[in-house]
């Protein structure tokens, strides 16, 4: 196998942010061939689409990058198709979207992380994932907010990783502060309060947790 930190070293990633001393975040925008990320990270499980296989291999190289210590020979997927470690050595996310792989990495925190390319489809499904409260609270939003709320309830969903969410009703958005680009959100499965932080970029949107 290829030595992984000599390659990282003259590898920019897309997007990366240190969000505190354990945990990091990062975008990778997939330009490579299968071939590297098979020299270097090996498959987990089988894909057999093209696509969906360079995003799979991509989003796991990306965990080695922000915590080059990560054994990715250990991740299992969980029965709600979940990937976790069985010691929780590290929390960790991964989203894909298009050319794009994101992904979070924690020591101590439990994460759920989502990209999204923003769509003017997303307005024939709203009614499915915003609630009636949510649609009086935030009416008359054009599609890259809706994009917005959509990957935010989707980084939640990912961070309680037990399933059965019903995204109307369990994942409640309660306040916008675009100042800061933050979204306040009650999670009703287990009474919590939330702080879903975002990020846009020129054609997508990259929404996290860190609780």
């Amino acid at each position: 196998m290829v030595n992984l930190q000599s390659k990282l070293l003259f590898v920019p990633v897309f997007f990366q942010q240190q969000i505190n001393e354990t945990t990091r975040l990062g975008i990778w925008k997939i330009e490579e061939t299968e071939e590297f990320f098979k020299n270097n990270v090996p498959l987990h499980r089988d894909v057999t689409h093209p696509k969906k296989r360079l995003q799979h291999l991509a989003g796991r190289f990306l965990l080695q990058f922000l915590a080059p210590a990560f054994p990715y020979e250990l991740i299992q997927i969980a029965e709600t198709r979940k990937p976790f470690l069985p010691n929780e050595e590290y929390h960790f996310s991964i989203s894909h979207c298009g050319d794009y792989a994101a992904a979070i990495v924690s020591k101590d925190k439990r994460v759920g992380i989502d990209i999204e390319i923003q769509t003017e489809k997303i307005k024939k499904i709203s009614g499915k994932f915003l609630s009636v409260p949510e649609q009086v609270l935030f009416p008359a939003v054009n599609f890259q907010l809706l994009t917005l709320f959509w990957s935010a309830k989707e980084s939640v969903f990912k961070w309680y990783g037990e399933g059965s969410v019903d995204f109307s009703e369990h994942i409640q958005l309660k306040r916008l502060h675009e100042g800061v680009q933050t979204i306040d959100c009650f999670f009703a499965k287990t009474k919590t309060e939330l702080v879903i932080h975002y990020r846009y970029f020129e054609h997508m949107v990259l929404a996290w947790v860190v609780s």
